[in-house]
């Protein structure tokens, strides 16, 4: 059935995904719902020194926000943070270096992070497609290791923090390619068979709809969602999916529109009025499954797959610095 998955997920995406369905669903989004104020609250970004991560930040920062920008290059990093600043003219913008393929250096990172700051919303955007099977210097499949272990405990490590505050909020950036994948805990890290980088990619970005939902059942305080941004032109869409970039660079969503409904997510009364753990494309909750796509999972894996990466957290603390 993956050809059918495959096939129905590229046609609803020509369709609804491109900078069409974004001009056609905006019409009907409330401008209000984001012309909010939200100074004295805190925004850690992931992997904002680019595409839609810097987009989200700016857009925060203009509605006076404090914003922790997480990058994993300084230089980038350096100059985003400038550009944010002076478009803006909030000061209240801080950088922090960290690799989230890293699980020692997030753990390091939110340790310290947890004793030195608040937080109300925290929003995983960083991301990586690899289309050659690599591994990091912790021997982790690259993919797995930023888009789902570093994910999960970055989240773990300052649900602490986010349980402190009033209306707190977990946003993370999945992809509508997590459509065409049913949840495998039996090779999380792709060890099996034929490599293909945009199939691990959506493999990890069902894993984040799932931790998504399972973060929702566990903790009531704090309002979780996970969405998809449409296909934008990004720089990790041109470098990661060149082919994909070349068909279709021309019906792309800018960064700004990729990133408006994480900015709905992150600032508007409205988001938190519907339930925790949903899965959202232009401001509305949307399938996490195609019809006929047989993409559902037992309980008993997504369970798993919470386990698993909780014995992988545990075995990267308990070495990390500090």
């Amino acid at each position: 059935m993956s050809w059918y998955r495959n096939t129905v997920w590229f046609v609803k995406g020509l369709r609804e995904y491109t900078r069409g369905g974004y001009e056609s669903a905006s019409k009907h989004f409330n401008p209000a719902d984001v012309e909010v104020d939200v100074g004295g609250r805190s925004f850690l970004v992931t992997g904002s020194n680019s595409g839609i991560g810097k987009a989200t930040a700016k857009e925060i920062a203009r509605r006076g926000g404090t914003v922790h920008l997480v990058c994993r290059n300084k230089e980038r990093a350096e100059v985003a943070r400038e550009e944010i600043v002076t478009e803006t003219g909030n000061q209240n913008i801080f950088l922090h270096i960290v690799d989230i393929s890293n699980p020692k250096e997030v753990w390091k990172f939110a340790e310290k992070f947890r004793n030195e700051h608040k937080l109300n919303v925290l929003i995983n955007n960083a991301g990586c497609m690899v289309n050659n099977r690599e591994l990091t210097g912790d021997g982790l499949e690259k993919n797995f290791a930023t888009n789902t272990l570093g994910t999960y405990i970055l989240t773990t490590a300052l649900l602490p923090l986010l349980e402190k505050e009033a209306d707190a909020r977990v946003i993370t950036v999945s992809s509508g390619g997590m459509l065409v994948q049913k949840l495998n805990i039996s090779d999380l890290q792709s060890e099996n068979g034929t490599f293909d980088g945009t199939m691990v990619y959506a493999q990890n970005k069902r894993q984040q709809v799932v931790l998504t939902e399972q973060w929702a059942k566990a903790h009531r305080n704090i309002h979780f969602s996970v969405m998809h941004p449409g296909w934008a032109d990004t720089p990790a869409v041109r470098l990661s999916m060149p082919d994909f970039y070349e068909k279709m660079k021309n019906s792309l969503r800018t960064e700004a529109q990729g990133a408006d409904t994480v900015v709905w997510l992150a600032v508007s009364a409205e988001a938190t009025k519907l339930p925790s753990g949903l899965f959202f494309q232009d401001r509305q909750p949307v399938a996490t499954h195609l019809p006929l796509a047989s993409t559902h999972s037992p309980p008993e894996d997504e369970e798993k797959l919470m386990a698993v990466l909780e014995e992988f957290s545990q075995k990267f603390r308990s070495s990390s610095p500090g």
